[in-house]
């Protein structure tokens, strides 16, 4: 499972930076690593997009946030965060926290937003980023 760390999103000004998080529980003893998670997001009128994911192999981004955003994970304390910097207005949207299943490596496919392979999903949070 995944929830969203509280409060999560908000409203930032353009060129700056936000942290969102989600604390995943419910898997085997260090079996987490050994699963593809990461994030979505849905801009209003628009499809779901992947943006960054987080396996075995390492962080993948998606063309629209790279060299902007990171992924990690850190099973010690059972979170995975994303840290948005250099926020631009099309940064805009509802992100998402997610986990497939059954345990697997990531794939390309998620950022043309194919997310069949994700069970476990965090609640959304709004991000504004203003002009």
């Amino acid at each position: 499972r995944l929830r969203l760390v509280e409060p999560g999103g908000g409203s930032v000004q353009a060129g700056g930076s936000m942290r969102l998080a989600c604390e995943f529980s419910g898997y085997r003893p260090n079996r987490a690593k050994w699963t593809c998670m990461g994030w979505f997001r849905q801009a209003p009128g628009k499809s779901r997009e992947g943006i960054a994911f987080i396996d075995l192999d390492g962080p993948r981004y998606g063309d629209s946030v790279k060299g902007r955003f990171a992924v990690s994970r850190d099973d010690t304390n059972s979170l995975l965060t994303l840290q948005m910097n250099n926020l631009k207005s099309e940064d805009t949207a509802t992100y998402y926290c997610a986990s497939r299943e059954p345990e697997g490596y990531c794939y390309g496919w998620y950022f043309e937003g194919d997310d069949k392979d994700f069970v476990h999903w965090g609640q959304g949070t709004p991000v504004s980023v203003s002009p």
